[in-house]
């Protein structure tokens, strides 16, 4: 009887250091970074401008993300407490080098447009806010799923505020007329005050659907 519980305590605890859809979809809604933490807010206003700049910056900072999850996540056993932040820091700055080096490499005006905030993701909150609160304490295979969630959610909240903004200010997406030629462009919704307007917006519709779905 004795090993029995053991066993079934011993596989519990395997499913819960499992891989599973929570860990993806409460980046994606629940736990959204832009929504719902507010974290990363220097690059959501300030490249959030097109939906080209934003959807870039967003597989981006996804990309970095994922991958430093798993490595912090493996080598969680292995990085002294003592020097666990600088450790993480050191290898999302490893795989923000590489973002950097691809993006320039497949367009330098997209890597013009970005400027800076590339070699700002090292120190976005978001992914080391994950690497510390989570990576560091779960299976790589968990870790996996909570930054492409944690990512795609963050991409997402900056594609919202990029389309609305390009939308509105050049009256294009990606680039491609939308509206009429006379259309009036918002001139204001491609500057930095469009950026706070748009996402105080984007945070009041959110948060109405959250309310809304928790009452039902």
């Amino acid at each position: 009887m004795g090993n029995q519980t053991k066993d079934n305590k011993g596989f519990l605890a395997s499913l819960k250091d499992s891989p599973s859809t929570d860990d993806f979809i409460k980046g994606l809604w629940r736990e959204n970074p832009v929504f719902v933490q507010v974290l990363g807010m220097c690059p959501t206003l300030a490249v959030s401008n097109t939906a080209i700049n934003a959807f870039a910056m967003g597989l981006a900072t996804t990309f970095v993300l994922l991958m430093s999850n798993m490595l912090v996540s493996s080598l969680r056993n292995f990085i002294p407490k003592q020097v666990r932040i600088a450790s993480y820091i050191l290898i999302i700055a490893s795989f923000v080098t590489v973002t950097d080096y691809v993006i320039q490499a497949i367009s330098i005006d997209l890597h013009k447009s970005l400027g800076a905030f590339i070699s700002l993701i090292v120190v976005n909150c978001v992914i080391l806010g994950r690497a510390e609160a989570f990576a560091s304490k779960n299976t790589v295979g968990r870790s996996f799923m909570d930054g492409l969630g944690m990512g795609l959610g963050f991409t997402f909240g900056l594609f919202c505020l990029g389309a609305v903004r390009e939308l509105l200010g050049n009256g294009t997406i990606f680039g491609f007329p939308f509206f009429p030629s006379n259309f009036q462009e918002w001139i204001v919704m491609i500057l930095p005050a469009g950026g706070f307007f748009t996402l105080a917006i984007w945070l009041l519709v959110f948060n109405a659907l959250k309310e809304k779905r928790a009452k039902a």
